[in-house]
């Protein structure tokens, strides 16, 4: 089994990011916002879901 060498492992790593292609700010910029849009969305959409069934549920119930 091979022996774990801390220095060694940082270099991979350091020379693996350097071959990462990196998104644009601009890009990065405009799909965060999409994401916190949509997850907005759903969180809205589950709400009043969740609102919905709770009501019918309670009138079923009692």
């Amino acid at each position: 089994m091979k022996s774990f060498n801390p220095v060694s492992f940082y270099n991979q790593v350091r020379d693996e990011l350097k071959k990462v292609n990196w998104p644009a700010r601009e890009t990065t910029i405009s799909t965060s916002i999409v994401v916190v849009v949509v997850v907005g969305l759903i969180t809205a959409y589950l709400g009043v879901v969740d609102a919905i069934v709770s009501r019918l549920a309670g009138q079923i119930i009692g």
